[in-house]
């Protein structure tokens, strides 16, 4: 009984010992081995199984794939004294673990460093350019031009972008790089998350805004009613010319045809003119006279002439 409880034991100290004495390394790690606080061989950056004197030494794991840093929003100015709100982002990685190691210690301790590195980065350069410089890449006009606002003499002149917001963002990463190398940290890439105003510089610039906004609104306003007014003065006068012409040919199709009709008349009264002229009198009698009338005229007169010898009997 003993010996086989002694042999229990041994197996389960060699299983301590087994376990205690070997690490493994995947693809996103890098291992630093230290005994008693000091670094006792070459970091292990490849994936596999490695082997170190248990209980005395260990194994400090750190990350090997990129790492996300996030800075806090900060209120800065630019160079022509516009504050504003700027968020950035960065991305790194451990490079050397084994500096990483003695100067940092962990993820939490180099997040502070870059803290610190990256946020005065940040700050030099925000503080290096005008505003126009952090806001926009390139010169490529804006759409509010395109809207019309070039047209608004009182609108302020923007500049012109000489190195531009990529730029920029490369230079905090290129001035950050130098200072963290010391601790083993690389970084990839960093970016501006977000710009904003003040909250009183925002009211002076979106009141600015509107009232442009406003001004181009009037002026689309002003050149719709004066094509409107366009629009309606040709309409007056096409409808002018349409009457117009319209008249003229009815007045020459009348003309035409009084022509006509005066000519059939002066043939007819060339044919028989003491017919034609007993017609028209007779028109003159029925236009003129009815039961109630009563004319007083000579017997003499033209008029009468037809009535001569008419006594009113059948």
């Amino acid at each position: 009984m003993k010996s086989k409880g002694f042999i229990l034991v041994l197996i389960i100290l060699a299983f301590l010992l087994i376990s205690g004495g070997v690490y493994t390394v995947d693809e996103t790690e890098q291992v630093v081995v230290t005994q008693f606080g000091k670094v006792v061989d070459e970091p292990k950056k490849e994936p596999g199984f490695y082997f170190k004197l248990p209980f005395i030494q260990n194994a400090n794991y750190f990350p090997k794939n990129l790492q996300e840093w996030d800075g806090d929003p900060g209120q800065i100015p630019t160079l022509d004294k516009t504050f504003i709100w700027v968020d950035t982002f960065a991305r790194w990685k451990i490079v050397d673990p084994l500096k990483f190691f003695q100067t940092v210690n962990n993820v939490t301790g180099a997040l502070s460093r870059l803290d610190d590195i990256i946020d005065a980065a940040v700050r030099n350069f925000i503080t290096s350019y005008p505003l126009i410089e952090t806001v926009r890449r390139t010169d490529r006009e804006l759409d509010t031009f395109e809207l019309g606002l070039e047209d608004i003499k009182d609108r302020r002149d923007l500049g012109s972008v000489k190195v531009g917001r990529q730029k920029i963002a490369k230079g905090i990463m290129e001035q950050a790089q130098p200072k963290l190398a010391k601790f083993g940290i690389e970084v990839v890439d960093v970016k501006i998350k977000r710009l904003n105003y003040v909250q009183e510089v925002q009211t002076s610039v979106f009141s600015r805004m509107i009232a442009e906004r406003k001004q181009i609104a009037e002026k689309f306003r002003s050149e719709g009613k004066g094509e409107a007014r366009k629009i309606e003065g040709d309409r007056e006068r096409e409808m002018k010319r349409i009457t117009s012409e319209a008249y003229k040919k009815a007045q020459e199709v009348k003309g035409k045809a009084d022509a006509t009709a005066t000519k059939i008349y002066a043939d007819a009264f060339g044919l028989d003119p003491d017919f034609y002229s007993f017609v028209k009198t007779l028109e003159i009698y029925q236009d003129t006279l009815d039961e109630e009338s009563s004319l007083v005229l000579s017997t003499e007169t033209e008029f009468f002439k037809y009535l001569k010898g008419y006594t009113g009997k059948k």
